[in-house]
């Protein structure tokens, strides 16, 4: 059942940016026809939405089981077979999503009929978000609307591929758009333009000198690398050699050990962007995305629950983030665990086992065991 169901999901090319109102609809049915209770919570931006659902009493605290509806793009040349057809080889299946995490939503979907058939005295709550992949730009709505939708949880679980291991903290991340603007003209008589990425250029160098500061620390031993560190992803401008650029854009992302504001580490680059307004460009500072780090303490209830559940000690901390950090920020418990491996994600022919199928749906029933009265 559990991979007709991946089969199902995979099949809707769900990819980050683009509406999503095929893929919702399928699963609230899904969801409604198994007994749930389900909430479709439209974003602002008005083409997408999450989705919560809860199977047993609303009225008592229970868990959420998170996940993101949401893909990257899957138009590298090097795939094997179609990506939003699922495809069986051997153990494997392959497909967009199959890892990075219509798995673990697979298996929630396919742990309905067992949760419908309990008696649960807690409930099991459903949260599936959009745009994850774009910063976990859909989910802060979802949290938002939490104290409307349901007591407040014991714990959150976000299913992103951990190999069934179970993980109490990751780095947070901000990701920002420098932009300056500046003035065009004939290359032959620069003095009579600005040079946008002549100014950009000496942004980002300083950029690149204060990322190796943050490799002085602070230092979280778990993480590797155990600093913070600062990158220079994407750099735009110009139109041709022999014209003075008029615009030039570039993408900068931090990623903060824990106890660090992500935004807060990028303080001196807005600062060297806005000192350029001093000599007549203009700037626009874009905030692309942010999310907060996890730090979940060792001796948690929710990590001697989830080692319990998967029978593995859990790890300490992974280098990559996901919405677990937003979940704590807002005051719930939230943990790491879902079936399949990092490696495999925003790859082609990306592919999840059978085996982790079936040991994330043992997991997911498991914690409804429990919670059975």
């Amino acid at each position: 059942m559990v991979e007709d169901i991946l089969a199902k999901l995979v099949a809707f090319p769900s990819v980050v940016g683009a509406p999503n109102g095929a893929i919702v609809a399928w699963i609230a049915d899904y969801c409604r026809a198994h007994g749930a209770t389900v909430e479709v919570l439209p974003g602002p931006e008005g083409d997408r939405c999450n989705l919560f659902a809860t199977v047993g009493p609303r009225d008592k605290a229970g868990y959420i089981l998170s996940g993101h509806m949401d893909v990257v793009p899957a138009g590298e040349p090097e795939w094997s077979s179609g990506p939003f057809t699922l495809r069986s080889e051997g153990d494997r299946r392959y497909g967009r999503g199959t890892t990075d995490m219509k798995g673990f939503l697979a298996c929630i979907l396919a742990a309905l009929p067992t949760f419908a058939a309990s008696n649960l005295s807690r409930p099991i709550h459903l949260a599936f978000s959009y745009d994850e992949e774009a910063g976990c730009r859909g989910v802060p709505h979802l949290i938002a609307a939490l104290p409307h939708l349901c007591q407040k949880p014991l714990g959150a679980i976000i299913g992103e591929p951990s190999r069934m291991q179970a993980v109490r903290a990751h780095k947070g991340k901000a990701a920002v758009r420098l932009e300056v603007i500046g003035r065009s003209g004939h290359s032959s008589q620069p003095y009579l333009g600005l040079n946008a990425v002549h100014a950009m250029a000496a942004i980002v160098t300083k950029a690149v000198a204060y990322s190796e500061l943050l490799a002085r620390g602070p230092f979280d031993q778990n993480f590797e690398p155990p600093y913070s560190t600062l990158q220079v992803g994407v750099i735009a401008g110009g139109q041709a050699v022999n014209i003075i650029p008029d615009r030039c854009t570039a993408d900068i992302e931090v990623r903060a050990v824990s106890g660090t504001s992500p935004l807060s580490l990028l303080e001196p680059v807005k600062a060297d962007l806005e000192a350029l307004q001093d000599k007549n460009f203009k700037t626009i500072w874009h905030e692309l995305s942010a999310y907060p780090a996890l730090s979940l303490a060792a001796d948690s209830p929710l990590a001697g629950l989830l080692e319990e559940l998967t029978g593995q000690e859990a790890l300490a901390a992974v280098s990559y983030g996901t919405e677990a950090g937003l979940y704590q920020q807002a005051g719930i418990e939230a943990i790491i665990c879902g079936p399949g491996d990092i490696d495999r994600a925003h790859r082609p022919d990306e592919y999840i086992t059978l085996a982790e199928l079936h040991a994330c749906q043992q997991m997911i029933e498991a914690l409804g065991a429990r919670l059975s009265a």
